[in-house]
């Protein structure tokens, strides 16, 4: 004769005993099982790339598979309770709905953060600026806003709640938030912009020729990139204006800067001799790179001088400005020396006087 106990036979109580024990095993054994599926087999697989990638994903795996396993468990253990009513199907399909959904809201979730975690791991550290590492949080916030934008849609989707009110409230406020924050955004992509054509690094040396300012690039931030100039001031100019504007980079392709200067020689001097002697003279000045040509052109004649252009290498940019000191004070005593004359602009005025007869 079958017993009742509380209202429930035996075999029932069987059926809740053995569901029990199938949701303690999976709560208790799951996370060990899969452990064991991930690290013996699937890393095997993960050992043959270059990156941790993989390993990142498996990571953000872990937590979510083991939900899942669980809400699978729990899922398998009330379905096979036969004495359960039928009007409870509806309501054990719409619970299991939310479960399984926040179980793959959480791996996306965590899917999410970790490829940002990898990417600032292991890509941003090549750079040399921290633009890179302050946009990532920025696109972070982004891309897990749009992922609860999405997942609340979804739920409500499946609940046939009109969400068309809610649509159009968020792409007013979006078009309000982009028309406010407008000079923000402009700067914030152009900061972008900045970091992936790096037209400039941090440490080189920029002019920005609308401007009328150059100096050192000391910080690339995410709205502005700060220059300081040679007399130690610190021009804070938003990525948008220096998008717009024509960048010189002395820095780039490397530190090696080339100078040159106007000189003119008096008419009747002999060219290759003041040719030959400014060549020399450069040469011997402390700072210019020896295994760079040191030229002197004739370019033209001037009103009172022939004009050379004389040009030369140095090792940096950093040194510009004493390295023509040196270089004019070589020159003018080198000059003076070989009794080469540097004439100064003068004019001949010639007065020609008629008597005129009465």
């Amino acid at each position: 004769m079958n017993q009742v106990f509380w209202g429930l036979s035996g075999q029932q109580w069987i059926e809740i005993g053995t569901s029990i024990l199938i949701l303690l095993g999976v709560l208790f054994l799951g996370r060990w099982i899969i452990n064991l599926i991930l690290e013996k087999l699937l890393l095997r697989i993960t050992k043959r790339t270059k990156n941790n990638l993989d390993n990142q994903i498996l990571n953000a795996a872990r937590l979510p598979l083991y939900f899942l396993a669980v809400v699978f468990a729990l899922d398998i253990a009330l379905r096979r309770l036969t004495f359960l009513p039928w009007d409870w199907n509806t309501w054990l399909k719409e619970g299991f709905f939310i479960f399984y959904f926040l179980v793959g809201f959480i791996f996306s979730w965590r899917l999410v953060t970790h490829f940002f975690r990898w990417y600032e791991d292991e890509m941003a550290q090549r750079t040399e600026t921290n633009l890179d590492k302050q946009l990532f949080p920025f696109f972070e916030r982004i891309v897990l806003i749009l992922l609860s934008t999405i997942g609340i849609i979804t739920v409500l989707s499946y609940y046939e709640i009109d969400i068309t009110a809610m649509v159009t409230t968020l792409g007013i406020g979006s078009l309000a938030v982009a028309l406010a924050a407008k000079s923000t955004l402009e700067d914030t992509i152009s900061g972008f912009m900045i970091m992936v054509d790096r037209p400039y690094r941090i440490g080189d040396r920029i002019e920005l020729m609308d401007l009328d300012t150059w100096g050192d690039v000391v910080d690339i931030g995410l709205r502005s990139t700060r220059i300081r100039t040679r007399d130690n001031r610190m021009v804070i100019v938003p990525n948008s204006v220096i998008g717009k504007s024509l960048v010189v980079n002395y820095a780039y392709p490397n530190d090696q800067y080339r100078l040159q200067i106007h000189i003119g020689v008096a008419y009747g001097t002999e060219i290759e001799k003041a040719r030959q002697v400014m060549i020399d003279t450069v040469q011997k000045v402390e700072g210019v790179l020896s295994d760079r040509p040191v030229e002197a052109l004739f370019l033209e004649f001037g009103d009172s001088a022939l004009i050379f252009r004389v040009r030369w290498w140095l090792e940096s940019y950093v040194d510009t400005r004493r390295m023509f000191d040196r270089v004019n004070t070589s020159l003018y005593n080198a000059l003076k020396k070989e009794n080469i004359q540097l004439p100064f602009p003068q004019l001949d005025v010639n007065l020609n006087s008629e008597k005129v007869s009465q």
